[in-house]
């Protein structure tokens, strides 16, 4: 309690004031709050401390529900037990929160308010904004059920997040930046159907979605399902014309010196190792491990002169034997040997090191694999090196197969990721089994000479009835280098009689058949040397002496597919009509200028090949929406010198 002087005292005359008493000691817990409130010049009683406790926790007990009720249903908070890859990560970390589940809600309308701003703050719309007025159903909760389990805390809906998921690569956005568009960006929420004071979600969720889609093996989802709207819309259909191409994509990883990969790749097990089993690392480690690889490997800090760096080397290769040798041994640890980057150890090891004598040694370069076969980055084990003409890269490539009828919207229709080593022959299969499975193909299937082999002639008109439209690749012997001799069009087949005729009128001797280098079938003819060595011809076609002239060529149908492929490639009219091609190319530039294409964003190639779906996703719907509003494609830029000549 405050204490007041009297009237009459002053405090500065000491001889007549009196001491102030002093408030007495509290004197255990329950005058405690008594004495607080003397302080105060309050007087509480017990009774009245009651009363005020019962009613706030009346009054506190629905927002504590609610706050409950909103944490239940946070998709952050409770992500399914499922596998999530970190983007950037090469451990997977398990979530053991709450299971999320899928809930069977139609899509609602917009609400009136959102669509009143919307309309007031663009009267023309944006592309998002006509994207929702268009497709009103562009993906539905039912098109991603099976990966959600049937019990378990309402999930985010599907549909939005597949939505959110394509606006953000048609605006090359971060998981942040689009977060931050679904909360602030007006046009997004109607795109979205929410209420302007929605607050959005955390980032994050947008990783678990694409987590899920990988864990399912369903990347194609998005454009699939997206396809299937434009077909039912008119946009895009089967038996018209499409045309493919591919270009390179980089890795989100350096592409390391041998030094830095042998090194790295150590030091990043060593690094998994620790979290996984640190007890069981610390019972082998080498006191020199800890200067050696405890940062992360770069050439900055590695030796500058040749034979240091090959002592370097060699101790990195006992250091990484030793390890393994470890690993294998009885006693050593479950979980370290399942650790991802052991496995990753073991190849580069394989691939690089031997051991003479127990003494490890770089293995030289005869004893290598192609380049194109080997990790070049411990980081990211699905990235290769390739090189095509003048363009060498560490990382993937990719194939774009569109439309490219006149009266129609262009749409890509297919996108595949694959090792960048792999020649794009190898892929013309199996895009048009893929084109086939969305009930897509085309008529006539335009590709440069990457693609065309005699083969694949013959069997893309057998199994799906196209015309594979492209020139095809000369074949190379030293009388076509020369420019002088015989070369094979110049000798006449007999299929029926199984011989060939030179053009000197003799006929083989031999008529079998054989296998290519790669296992395909072929025939070879083989001609007499009792006709060879004697022709006068014989410089033409057989230099050799005592030469005799063999013939390889294919079976029938991919000799004759490919002979009247070689023959159109002269017709000026179809060299007119294959100029449809080239448009391809412009799709490709624009997928890197303006999407971010040839640059993976994740790490391996599964997330990367998810990356490029959600790409021509994204230029799906600027193409779709700017052929509904009527706007024409672009043509071909000239530089304004070249117009001269135009003009001229």
């Amino acid at each position: 309690m405050l204490i007041i002087p009297s009237i009459g005292s002053s405090s500065s005359c000491p001889g007549t004031c009196q001491a102030t008493p002093k408030p007495p000691k509290p004197d255990g817990r329950a005058s405690r709050h008594r004495t607080l409130t003397a302080r105060q010049g309050i007087e509480i009683g017990r009774d009245v401390l009651a009363s005020w406790l019962g009613t706030a926790a009346a009054e506190i007990r629905p927002v504590v529900a609610r706050l409950r009720e909103i944490l239940l249903g946070s998709a952050r908070l409770f992500a399914d037990e499922t596998t999530i890859l970190s983007a950037k990560s090469r451990v997977a970390v398990t979530s053991v929160e709450g299971i999320m589940s899928l809930r069977s809600e139609p899509i609602g309308e917009i609400p009136i308010e959102t669509v009143r701003i919307a309309q007031a703050a663009f009267p023309r719309g944006t592309v998002v904004t006509r994207l929702r007025d268009e497709f009103h159903d562009l993906y539905r909760n039912e098109d991603f059920r099976d990966f959600y389990p049937r019990k378990g805390q309402p999930a985010l809906a599907p549909w939005r997040l597949a939505l959110v998921t394509v606006l953000q690569f048609l605006e090359n956005l971060s998981d942040r930046q689009t977060a931050e568009a679904v909360r602030a960006r007006i046009d997004w929420k109607y795109a979205l159907g929410l209420e302007l004071t929605d607050p959005g979600f955390h980032f994050s969720v947008l990783t678990e979605f694409r987590a899920r889609l990988v864990a399912g093996k369903a990347e194609h989802l998005l454009l699939d399902r997206m396809l299937e709207r434009f077909k039912a819309r008119g946009l895009v259909r089967a038996r018209g014309k499409q045309r493919t191409d591919s270009t390179h994509v980089l890795a989100a990883v350096h592409d390391l010196h041998l030094l830095e990969l042998v090194a790295e790749t150590l030091r990043a097990t060593l690094d998994d190792l620790a979290a996984v089993a640190p007890d069981w690392l610390r019972g082998i480690a080498q006191p020199i491990w800890l200067k050696r690889y405890a940062r992360r490997i770069e050439d900055y800090h590695l030796p500058k002169s040749q034979e240091r760096r090959e002592a370097l080397a060699r101790e990195i290769g006992a250091d990484g034997f030793l390890l393994l040798d470890a690993l294998n041994a009885p006693g050593a640890s479950t979980a370290a040997r399942e650790a991802p980057m052991v496995g990753t150890l073991q190849n580069v090891w394989r691939v690089h090191y031997a051991r003479d004598d127990g003494k490890p040694r770089l293995r030289a370069g005869t004893e290598l694999p192609p380049v194109g076969e080997r990790v070049q980055s411990p980081h990211d084990t699905d990235a290769h090196y390739s090189m095509k003409r003048q363009i060498a890269w560490l990382g993937y490539k990719v194939h774009v197969t569109e439309t490219c009828d006149e009266d129609m919207a262009h749409v890509i229709t297919h996108v595949a990721t694959c090792p960048a080593m792999r020649p794009d022959m190898a892929s013309t299969a199996a895009i048009q089994h893929q084109l086939a499975r969305k009930d897509l193909l085309p008529a006539e299937h335009f590709v440069d000479s990457g693609y065309v082999d005699a083969g694949l002639l013959v069997s893309s008109w057998r199994d799906h009835a196209i015309s594979l439209e492209g020139p095809v690749r000369g074949v190379s012997t030293s009388q076509s280098r020369s420019g002088r001799g015989y070369e094979q069009k110049d000798f006449a087949i007999d299929w029926e009689q199984e011989h060939v005729t030179c053009p000197q009128g003799k006929t083989s001797a031999i008529w079998r058949m054989a296998l290519d280098e790669d296992g395909s079938p072929r025939v070879q003819a083989v001609f007499s040397q009792h006709d060879c060595k004697p022709c006068a011809a014989r410089a033409f076609c057989a230099p050799g002496k005592g030469a005799r002239r063999f013939i390889y060529f294919h079976p029938r149908s991919e000799y004759e597919a490919l002979h009247a492929a070689r023959a159109r490639m002269n017709d000026p009219a179809w060299q007119e009509r294959y100029h449809i091609r080239a448009g391809v190319e412009g799709t490709i530039s624009q997928g890197v200028r303006a999407f971010a294409m040839r640059r993976s964003r994740y790490i391996g190639l599964a997330k990367t090949g998810l990356q490029q779906i959600c790409v021509a996703a994204g230029m799906n719907v600027l193409r779709v929406v700017n052929w509904l509003d009527g706007r024409p494609r672009a043509k071909t830029r000239v530089t304004r010198f070249a117009s001269l000549a135009q003009a001229a």
